[in-house]
C-alpha cells in the first residue's frame, strides 16, 4: 500500500497482480472449455475426402488407413470420393471446409503437380493447407497386354512408331504422377500420335487396356498388380528409383534406358490451414500409430504400396518441395498448361 493525502491506495505493482488474477479466472474455465474440445475430439464422424473415383490406389489406401483408425480409436472415420477436374475439385471442397478436423484431405501427387499444371485452381497450394502425415508409396508402371509382341519400353515405342494410329496410352486423371510420366514418354520418344485417353480413376484406366481400348497404360502399381501375377498383363517398367521386390524382372526405366526417368504415387494426408494444433497432432500420432503396425505395412505391401509413416513436418516439406520439382518437370518436357 502507497499513502497520499493521508489515505491508503493499492500499489501499482499490486494492482497490476490482482488484475492479472482476475483476467486469469475469467479465462481459466474458457481455457478448461477448449481443451476439453480438443481431448473429446473427434466427437462425430471424421470424413477423410479422396480426391479420386473409388478403386483407385489412393481410394485404396484411404480405406485400409480410415478402418484401421477406426478400430484402433473407437471413433468413426470414412472415405468420401469427390473426383473430377484432375483432382482440383475434391481438393478445392476441403480448402473450403470448416477447419474443425472433420473433413481432411488425403491428397496424391496432384496436390503438387496442379500448381504448375493449371493456370486456376482452388486453392492456394502453400497457404490453403498444412501437414498431418505421410502414408504411402508406391512406384508407377507402363504395362501392356501379355499378347503385345513388346517385352520392353524400346519395344514398345518402335512398335507405336510403326503403326502410329494404332497404339494410345490410358491414364488417371491429369496432374496425376502417371498421366504426367505419359506426357513426359510422348514428348521424349516423339510420339505425336499416342493419345493419352484420361480417365478418372487407375481402376479405370487399367480396364481400358484390358478391353482392348488402348494398347499401353500408364498408372500406379496397385491397379495393375492382380493382373501382372495373373499374367493378363505385362509390365514393361516401373519407374521407381529401384525395382519393386514381387517384380524382380521388370526393370526401372532408368535400367530401360531412361534416365532421370522416376515417378511414385505418394499419398499423404493434410488439414485446412486453420485446424487447431492440438486436433492436428492428435490426428498425426494416431496415424503413425496404425502405420506402425505389421499388419498395415503387409496390407500396404500386398496393396503394390510401401508405408511411408512420417509426420507432419515431413510431410509438408515434400508436398511444397515437389511443387518446385513438377514445375521443373512440366517447364522442361513442355507438357502445355491447362
Amino acid at each position: 500500500m502507497t499513502k497520499s493525502n493521508g489515505i491508503y491506495t493499492p500499489s501499482r505493482r499490486r494492482v497490476i497482480k490482482s488484475a492479472g488474477a482476475l483476467a486469469a479466472g475469467i479465462a481459466a474455465p474458457a481455457l478448461i472449455g477448449l481443451r476439453s474440445a480438443y481431448a473429446a475430439y473427434p466427437e462425430r464422424t471424421v470424413k477423410v475426402v479422396v480426391a479420386n473415383t473409388p478403386g483407385g490406389p489412393s481410394d485404396l489406401i484411404g480405406r485400409l488407413v480410415t478402418a484401421a483408425l477406426q478400430q484402433s480409436t473407437g471413433k468413426t472415420f470414412i472415405i468420401e470420393n469427390i473426383g473430377g477436374a484432375g483432382s482440383n475439385i475434391g481438393m478445392g471442397n476441403v480448402a473450403r471446409s470448416e477447419p474443425d478436423g472433420y473433413t481432411i484431405l488425403l491428397a496424391t501427387n496432384a496436390y503438387s503437380v496442379n500448381a504448375t499444371l493449371y493456370n486456376s485452381i482452388p486453392y492456394d497450394p502453400l497457404k490453403s493447407f498444412i501437414g498431418i502425415c505421410e502414408l504411402a508409396t508406391s512406384p508407377n508402371t507402363f504395362v501392356v497386354r501379355s499378347e503385345l509382341p513388346a517385352k520392353s519400353m524400346k519395344e514398345f515405342v518402335a512398335l507405336a512408331k510403326a503403326s502410329p494410329d494404332k497404339f494410345n496410352v490410358s491414364s488417371p486423371p491429369i496432374g496425376t504422377t502417371p498421366q504426367i510420366q505419359a506426357s513426359v514418354l510422348r514428348i521424349r520418344e516423339s510420339l505425336p500420335n499416342l493419345e493419352n485417353v484420361v480417365f478418372k480413376g487407375g481402376g479405370e484406366a487399367i480396364q481400358a487396356l484390358l478391353s482392348g481400348t488402348v494398347q499401353l497404360s500408364s498408372g500406379s502399381l496397385p491397379p495393375a498388380a492382380p493382373h501382372i501375377k495373373a499374367g493378363t498383363l505385362r509390365c514393361l517398367a516401373v519407374t521407381g528409383e529401384a525395382r519393386w521386390l514381387d517384380l524382380p524382372d521388370v526393370p526401372t526405366m532408368a535400367e530401360a534406358g531412361y534416365k532421370d526417368f522416376v515417378f511414385a504415387t505418394d499419398c499423404v494426408l493434410l488439414a485446412p490451414a486453420k485446424t487447431p494444433p492440438d486436433i492436428v497432432k492428435w490426428l498425426e500420432a494416431e496415424t503413425l500409430k496404425v502405420l506402425g503396425t505389421a499388419e498395415m505395412r503387409e496390407k500396404m505391401y500386398k496393396a503394390g504400396f510401401l508405408v511411408r509413416a512420417k509426420g507432419a513436418s515431413d510431410a509438408w516439406a515434400r508436398v511444397t518441395k515437389e511443387i518446385s520439382m513438377f514445375k521443373d518437370i512440366i517447364n522442361t518436357a513442355g507438357i502445355p498448361k491447362i
